[in-house]
């Protein structure tokens, strides 16, 4: 086991009633014990929500002394639902708790993080909601892994939303209602925009809190993870923009640029070749296709140089530049899965992409 493995297990969280720990989980296999391994200084006031493992999670959970609740698989899941119903066990059983550790059963919380989060708290009474940098853990174990820790490494300091790890303050999660169950993806955007227009705000530090075992190795993953990203823009987009304090402007710009480069851009290629052939022919069609068509790749390089000048590799930097775009394609996938699921009168669906055993080899952990 390496140093960095040794310091997520043995977490020195507070041990004491005033910190609670929601952990959700699907089939997470070894990452579950993981993962619960580096919590285990939050004692007893740990709870696992699993949706429907088949691999024996629940059994684990329960040997590793967490309270567990199994979600009623007759309604869909979410991880909305998970931790909403997660952290009103933990209400149930521990009505003192001020702060919430929200983390996802592939991921390992690190060593101090919880400390650092509390004690920002304790400086800023403004705060609702607090998090770190969150880490793949095999980040060379494929350009997809790669391209979840370049995601993840976020500007620091206020920001408008945190994602699924975080550390909450628990009286102004309740404050708010939590997060808002019909949210299939996005829910940490939703919930934080209703924090934020209560006048409360969310920070994210510099120091370093979990590693992500992303377990993304193909393609078919990767390429569910935008459909599924794409699927919840639209959701937040529609349903909640108008709403006041429950903004989806985000979501918003991304269904819009999606949906510009897919249908747009085809278009404007093919306008262009119209018009240079009714202007002077064949070729003068052929040239102004061209000259439209190069945004595309003129894009995927621009999006390159600025990873570059963030000083990341070569290899991720093309990959980013090129799966930001292609990735937009999955975006109007997911556009239309949601729009076929509402005129069909269905609850929002969960996309799930993920594989259920966490890489074989270390070979390519972070150390």
């Amino acid at each position: 086991m390496c140093e960095d493995e040794i310091q997520a297990t043995e977490n020195p969280a507070p041990p004491n009633s005033t910190l609670g720990v929601i952990i959700i989980g699907r089939n997470e296999g070894e990452r579950l014990i993981r993962c619960f391994r580096s919590v285990s200084a939050a004692g007893d006031c740990v709870v696992y929500v699993d949706s429907a493992s088949t691999d024996g999670s629940v059994a684990k959970a329960r040997e590793a002394g967490a309270e567990v609740v199994t979600l009623d698989p007759s309604v869909p899941f979410c991880a909305a639902r998970a931790r909403n119903e997660g952290i009103e066990r933990l209400m149930a059983l521990h009505p003192d708790i001020r702060y919430v550790q929200c983390v996802d059963g592939d991921c390992e919380i690190i060593s101090g993080w919880i400390e650092r989060g509390i004690r920002e708290f304790d400086t800023r009474p403004d705060l609702a909601a607090v998090c770190g940098r969150l880490m793949e853990r095999f980040p060379d174990a494929s350009i997809y892994n790669a391209l979840c820790d370049l995601e993840w490494n976020k500007q620091v300091g206020e920001v408008d939303a945190c994602g699924g790890i975080a550390l909450y303050r628990a009286d102004r999660f309740r404050e708010v209602g939590g997060f808002d169950a019909s949210v299939v993806a996005g829910e940490e955007p939703e919930l934080c925009s209703r924090l934020r227009a209560r006048g409360w705000k969310i920070v994210r530090l510099t120091e370093e809190m979990a590693w992500h075992d992303s377990a993304m190795l193909h393609f078919r993953q990767w390429w569910k993870r935008q459909v599924r990203g794409g699927y919840g823009a639209l959701d937040v987009a529609r349903r909640f923009e108008q709403l006041a304090g429950r903004g989806g402007g985000a979501f918003t710009r991304q269904v819009r640029s999606a949906r510009t480069w897919v249908w747009g851009y085809p278009t404007m290629v093919i306008l262009a070749s119209l018009l240079g052939f009714c202007a002077a022919g064949p070729v003068a069609a052929l040239l102004g296709g061209l000259a439209v068509a190069a945004i595309l790749p003129l894009q995927m390089v621009r999006l390159a140089g600025r990873m570059l000048c963030r000083h990341v590799p070569l290899r991720v930097a093309v990959a980013y530049g090129v799966c930001t775009m292609v990735g937009k394609v999955a975006h109007v996938v997911g556009h239309s899965r949601y729009a076929r699921d509402r005129v069909a009168g269905r609850a929002p669906q969960l996309i799930e992409h993920k594989a259920v055993a966490a890489p074989a080899s270390v070979s390519a952990m972070r150390v």
